[in-house]
Order: structure tokens, then C-alpha cells, then sequence
């Protein structure tokens, strides 16, 4: 990477951090409240009697789920009105028409998207803390897992903010795909309980590979393999970073 390629990408990295920080009332704190509800809700009064989930107490069960949640709805939403405020606003045209490459173009939106995941998911996860244990038996799975998919929907978010038109359009994908996906991905019941039908169509969704393969860094256990987990997010991550690079550069959606 040239110095040059590494001062445009620290620059548009920065340029997202500090979006994320001025408006940290808006980006950091009403996740952390809506988490903070479903620990109280789910966790504490519906957990207590539901019991054990996979062998484990429910409160912990959810942990994990609740923490990927997170990161994915926010580092989505934030890609997809950041990236389409600068279409609006048209200021990205200053950025096509710069000699920065394509790929540092995507990869300081992707970066602050994620960054922002990571800070709501760090967030949701010390407030599990004052209600339940979080050993993490397995920190590297941990680690790694949660930034494969604060990246995969970072890159989902870029691809939805290139073709909206509008502002709704970049609220339809999470209402009408992004929330269903997440809610019967695994976030609160165990895929055992479900009958042959609902258990094969659960395994057609990606966000319940990123959530098992999270909670078995987090608890050591999961529904899945771990390998078919990360083949599945490495793929995923890799499509739609060639994806987003073949939209940059066509200029599909950006050049009138």
C-alpha cells in the first residue's frame, strides 16, 4: 500500500469515526438502552421461566445473540445512511473523481461501519455482564467471528446505500429482510427445538452461522461446525466486497 493509498484511507476512516462520535447520542447510546430492555425482558422475566437452552442458563444463551444483533444492525445502518448521505449530499463524486483507488474508498466506509459495530457490541456486552457471567473460553473464535460479520453487513449496507434512490430505501432492506433474518436466526432458541421443516430453513440463514459460531467463542457452545460457520462468512465477506469494488467502479447508482 502506498503512502499515499494509507493517508486516504486513514482520512475517510476518520471522516466516519468522527460522524460516529459527534453524534454519539444517536449512534451508541439508544442501541445500548433497546439491548438493555431485551436482558431485562427476555433474560430476566421470560428467561426465568423458560430455564436452561442448550444446557446452558437462558440469560446466558442470549448473550451472544444479543451482542451479534447489535453489531449487525449497526454497523448496517451505518454504512447504508452514511454512504447515502454522501450520494445525496453529492460530495461522493469528489471521491470518484479523486485518484484514490476504489478499494480504499470501500474499505474506509467498511472500516468506521465497523468500528462503530464493535464499540455498540462492546457496549451490549458489558451490560450482560451486571446480569450474567461472560467467560469467553475461546477469545480468538470471539474476536474474529464478530468482525467477520460486522464486515459481511458493513459491505450489505454499502451495496443497499449504492442502489437506494431514496432515503426509505435504505430502511426497507433492514425492516423487511435484515430483522426477520436476525430474529430467526438462533438469537433466542435453540435450533433443537424447532421441527425437520423450520430447522432446514433456519440453516439457509447466514446470521444464524455468525451467531453460533460467536457463541461458542463466548460459551463454547454452538449448533453448527465452526468450519462451515467461517467458510460461509469468508464467503460471504469476499462476494460482496467484489460486489461493492464492481459497483464502485462501474459507478452503478453514483453518476448521474
Amino acid at each position: 500500500m502506498s503512502s499515499q493509498n494509507l493517508v486516504a484511507l486513514g482520512t475517510v476512516t476518520r471522516r466516519e469515526v468522527m460522524r460516529i462520535l459527534r453524534i454519539w447520542t444517536q449512534t451508541l447510546i439508544p442501541p445500548a438502552i433497546t439491548m438493555t430492555l431485551y436482558f431485562l425482558i427476555f433474560g430476566g422475566l421470560i428467561g426465568s421461566k423458560v430455564g436452561k437452552m442448550g444446557g446452558l442458563d437462558y440469560m446466558e444463551f442470549i448473550v451472544p445473540g444479543l451482542v451479534m444483533m447489535s453489531v449487525i444492525q449497526n454497523s448496517y445502518g451505518n454504512i447504508s445512511s452514511s454512504f447515502f448521505g454522501a450520494k445525496f449530499g453529492r460530495h461522493v463524486e469528489e471521491l470518484l473523481v479523486s485518484p484514490m483507488p476504489h478499494w480504499v474508498i470501500l474499505a474506509g466506509y467498511v472500516a468506521g461501519a465497523v468500528l462503530r459495530g464493535l464499540m455498540v457490541g462492546a457496549i451490549v456486552l458489558c451490560i450482560a455482564m451486571l446480569f450474567t457471567r461472560v467467560h469467553v473460553p475461546h477469545p480468538l473464535v470471539t474476536l474474529s467471528s464478530v468482525l467477520l460479520g460486522a464486515i459481511i453487513f458493513s459491505l450489505a449496507g454499502f451495496v443497499n446505500a449504492v442502489y437506494a434512490k431514496k432515503f426509505d430505501d435504505i430502511a426497507i432492506v433492514p425492516t423487511f429482510i435484515l430483522t426477520p433474518l436476525t430474529y430467526l436466526g438462533g438469537v433466542f432458541y435453540s435450533i433443537n427445538l424447532l421441527p425437520g421443516w423450520a430447522q432446514a430453513a433456519t440453516h439457509a440463514n447466514p446470521i444464524f452461522y455468525m451467531v453460533n459460531a460467536f457463541r461458542y467463542g463466548l460459551l463454547g457452545s454452538s449448533d453448527v461446525p465452526l468450519w462451515v460457520a467461517y467458510a460461509l462468512m469468508l464467503g460471504f465477506a469476499t462476494a460482496l466486497a467484489a460486489l461493492g469494488l464492481w459497483l464502485l467502479k462501474r459507478g452503478v447508482g453514483l453518476r448521474s
